[in-house]
């Protein structure tokens, strides 16, 4: 969860395992109550970011982990993952 581990080790985790950051949050308050001191929030560009200058792809994917395919303000399951 990249809010407990902060963004630069929630990317070195990705050289180590680790296959998902979780995703974006609204606002986190449980971590920072708690002392975490990341961010409350990351934006979807955010989090993409910070996926690839770890040198990883991101793939956004929906509860039953299928890969989406985002248009716009839709999204739909990949056609790959439909099959």
């Amino acid at each position: 969860y990249w809010v407990m581990l902060g963004e630069k080790v929630a990317q070195l985790s990705l050289h180590f395992g680790v296959n998902d950051l979780d995703g974006t949050v609204v606002e986190e308050k449980i971590a920072h109550e708690a002392g975490a001191t990341s961010r409350g929030a990351l934006t979807r560009d955010e989090l993409v970011a910070l996926i690839e200058e770890a040198g990883r792809v991101p793939v956004e994917r929906d509860t039953l982990y299928r890969p989406v395919v985002r248009e716009g303000a839709a999204w739909r399951v990949a056609a790959e993952a439909a099959a």
